[in-house]
């Protein structure tokens, strides 16, 4: 029970971690990475909480192929956020 209890502490903490970096950085492609990062940090939160079927939903969808597009959609505009 506490182990649980600091895994979902853990996670939320990286996955605030991640949205302030992805926020800040003005580099798009990283902050895409950054995206990611914050989307597996849910992930695991959701896995604590036992919601095995929208974990898979949810890491196909936003790690998969949101990041996939995003990336698509930043290589045919500029690199940096001005």
């Amino acid at each position: 029970m506490i182990l649980t209890i600091l895994l979902l502490v853990f996670s939320s903490l990286l996955s605030l971690v991640f949205v302030y970096l992805a926020v800040t950085e003005k580099n798009l492609l990283k902050a895409i990475g950054f995206s990611a990062g914050q989307s597996i940090a849910y992930s695991i939160i959701l896995h604590a909480f036992a919601a095995t079927d929208i974990v898979l939903t949810y890491i196909a969808v936003s790690v998969g192929i949101y990041s996939a597009i995003l990336v698509y959609v930043v290589s045919k505009t500029e690199k940096y956020e001005v």
